[in-house]
């Protein structure tokens, strides 16, 4: 299915970069671990909050206190994750570049207050982030979940950027030249579970633990 396009969507520069389909959307959103999100606070200046996401078919929720102002009401927003997939280096410094995919949403975020859509909404948060935690771990309880507010965003009006590949040198700068030019992967790697030192000694990590952190 393709992604509606809207004069707030549509790329203004290096437009082949844009992809068109709602399964890029969703596949940069559902691997981004960290998202941001703008808005305008009540002083009328712009606010940018790091915050963690997920995604539940064409809704995305964030979390957070509910007692932050940012979150209190329903409100124009901005939704970015960017995934960073290499530093691209060129011969010439202006064709550096990097590899990345990134996504914007924008539109009318809305409080969640449905008590069952705010359950789903952070079971979903947390097994995006650590899947098979909801289960093992204790619920929250009320006054936890009161002191928890949940931003809801439709996904009708998104884009999403993509730049993968070599350097881009102009063919003139390329031409006869010998410096090394190419791409430095980057990846995200969890590594091993600590315990908490709290813990007993014989308190292992649990079987899904070992498994989403790599063994």
């Amino acid at each position: 299915m393709s992604l509606s396009t809207t004069a707030r969507t549509q790329l203004r520069r290096k437009r082949e970069r844009q992809a068109d389909d709602c399964a890029a959307l969703h596949a940069v959103l559902d691997e981004a671990l960290l998202c941001h999100l703008g808005l305008v606070d009540g002083d009328g200046a712009p606010l940018v909050l790091p915050t963690m996401h997920a995604r539940v078919g064409e809704v995305v929720y964030v979390h957070g206190s509910s007692g932050a102002a940012s979150l209190a009401t329903e409100r124009e927003v901005c939704l970015t994750v960017t995934l960073l997939d290499g530093l691209v280096l060129a011969r010439s410094v202006f064709s550096h570049s990097a590899n990345y995919r990134s996504a914007v949403v924008r539109g009318r975020a809305r409080r969640v207050t449905d008590p069952d859509e705010h359950l789903t909404a952070l079971r979903a948060v947390v097994e995006h982030l650590t899947p098979g935690q909801w289960d093992h771990a204790r619920r929250p309880d009320r006054r936890e979940t009161a002191a928890t507010a949940v931003l809801a965003l439709d996904l009708a009006e998104a884009s999403v950027k993509v730049r993968q590949g070599p350097p881009g040198d102009p063919e003139e700068v390329a031409a006869g030249d010998r410096r090394w030019a190419g791409v430095v992967p980057v990846t995200t790697v969890l590594g091993a579970p600590e315990t908490c030192p709290a813990l007993p000694d014989d308190v292992t990590v649990p079987e899904h633990v070992r498994t989403w952190a790599g063994g």
